[in-house]
């Protein structure tokens, strides 16, 4: 009797995770002769110490942490093969030059797709009161890695001097990532289960054979929004008698909850945007993406960059009065 559809399209996946696998296998064994991309710049770390600077996190592309695995340790080179190294920790989502003008955010380098998000609302829970539009450049910029529909190395102004491609901003065909000398094999993403950067960080499946890779799966959003918080939903009317507190600032296009009294937005408090559908809910309202001291300056940050500690719900109570 025939197997299922289903049931090969599953074998099929599995057995090209595996094979994938074994090439990357295969490529560790050999990349101290290969032509990898150039050194991190110095002082780089080779580990997520979580403090003190982006360049000390997760965010920082040109890490590459030394992991052993079963058939022993795998040269650090290795993420050389997976996304182009370009030596520079801002570069993967901000340059000086050259900026992508299609969205709203600061001298933004990172190629942006257009995506259609399913949102919460379409859930059509009761308690959800507010409109909800697609994610705001707030969330886009987020999204740009963590949907998992676009390289994490696709970025519109590579570093040095005659590297601008405009046709970057839209798309992260190989052809034009590959424009960066020594570029990778191949131009990983976040995406789901055994494809893209979950081949290894993910300790499941083929990611298996990389025990010590830290797991990645939790930030593999993708482009079904419904099982996260709302993003692109307008903040509900706020203060004595409803669910929501008042931000303690508002001003054109953000308002925020001024912790400190002192009228300016700092990165550990949590903010509201406004483009236009008035103040909204997004990515960044919550996080940071550069890291914030969980306990003043030299501080380990907060987890998943969360804008402060979540202790006792405290983010949550923030907007929610409960």
């Amino acid at each position: 009797m025939a197997r299922p559809v289903r049931g090969l399209q599953n074998e099929r996946h599995e057995a090209l995770a595996l094979l994938r696998c074994t090439v990357l296998l295969l490529a560790a064994s050999v990349i101290g002769t290969a032509s990898a991309g150039p050194d991190p710049a110095p002082g780089t770390p080779s580990k997520f110490s979580n403090r003190g600077s982006v360049a000390n996190t997760r965010h920082n592309l040109t890490q590459r942490p030394v992991e052993t695995g079963p058939g022993g340790t795998i040269n650090a080179a290795l993420m050389d093969t997976q996304r182009n190294n370009y030596g520079e920790v801002c570069v993967y989502c901000h340059t000086p030059h050259g900026a992508n003008q299609t969205i709203a955010a600061p001298l933004w380098n990172r190629t942006t797709k257009v995506n259609t998000y399913q949102t919460y609302d379409l859930l059509a829970t009761a308690s959800m009161t507010q409109p909800v539009t697609q994610p705001g450049a707030s969330s886009l910029t987020c999204l740009s890695c963590h949907d998992g529909t676009t390289a994490v190395d696709a970025i519109v102004n590579m570093p040095g001097s005659g590297r601008y491609n405009i046709a970057r901003v839209s798309s992260d065909a190989p052809a034009l990532l590959n424009e960066w000398p020594n570029a990778a094999v191949t131009h990983v993403g976040l995406q789901g289960p055994d494809q893209g950067c979950l081949v290894c960080h993910n300790p499941n499946g083929a990611g298996a054979a990389f025990p010590t890779a830290y797991d990645f799966s939790a930030f593999a959003i993708g482009t079904d929004l419904r099982n996260d918080h709302p993003v692109g939903v307008r903040y509900p009317p706020a203060g004595a008698g409803t669910d929501f507190n008042e931000p303690g600032r508002r001003e054109a296009r953000l308002a925020y909850f001024d912790v400190n009294g002192n009228s300016r937005a700092e990165p550990n408090e949590l903010r509201l945007y406004n483009t236009g559908d008035g103040y909204e809910v997004e990515c960044a309202s919550c996080h940071d993406p550069h890291g914030v001291p969980s306990a003043g300056p030299g501080s380990n940050f907060n987890a998943t960059f969360l804008r402060r500690p979540n202790t006792g719900s405290a983010i949550c109570l923030t907007c929610h009065s409960k």
